[in-house]
Parts: C-alpha cells; sequence; structure tokens
C-alpha cells in the first residue's frame, strides 16, 4: 500500500488537542486518550496514496482549494491532497462549516 507523506498544521493539531482536553476536564482521561489516539490513526489511514477525496463544497474552502472529510459526524478533517502529501488544515466541527 502506498502511502504519503502527512503534515499536521499547528492548528489542526491544536483543535484535536483542545476537544481532548475538554473531554479530559470532564473526567474522562482515558477517553480524551482515545479519541486523540483514533484522530490521528484515521489521518494516517488517510494517507493511502491509492484513495482520492472531494473538494469542500462549503464555498470559502473549495476557492481555496481545500477537500474536507467528516470524522464521526460530528468533525470535519479540512486538508490540501497532492500525490505524495496529505496537509491537515483544520480539525473542526462541523457545525462551524456553513454549507
Amino acid at each position: 500500500m502506498g502511502s504519503r507523506k502527512i503534515r499536521i498544521e499547528p492548528a489542526a493539531a491544536e483543535n484535536i488537542a483542545a476537544i481532548a482536553l475538554y473531554i479530559e476536564s470532564k473526567g474522562l482521561l482515558a477517553t480524551a486518550e482515545k479519541f486523540a489516539d483514533n484522530v490521528y490513526d484515521y489521518i494516517i489511514k488517510m494517507a493511502d496514496a491509492r484513495k482520492s477525496y472531494h473538494l469542500c463544497k462549503e464555498p470559502v474552502r473549495l476557492a481555496l482549494g481545500y477537500k474536507c472529510l467528516p470524522y464521526k459526524k460530528k468533525y470535519t478533517i479540512v486538508f490540501i491532497e497532492s500525490a505524495d502529501e496529505l496537509i491537515i488544515c483544520e480539525f473542526i466541527s462541523s457545525k462551524l462549516i456553513h454549507w
């Protein structure tokens, strides 16, 4: 299986960490760790070079050439895809994307 290089922008990593910290603040330490691990595992699976993704439907991100992929329906991963690299730009709540 060919794999592309993955680069996660600091803003996306900070959003993942902030969500995990919020879950941890509710007294769910193991759940917070599991959430972050699952997100990063999902991103690693996205690196499969045989897969290609659709452009975002949201007009602003579409104009910038971003691609969007839902994560568990509640979050959206916004990224730039090329033949040899994925650049994860945003990890945000799906409610913040205005279609």
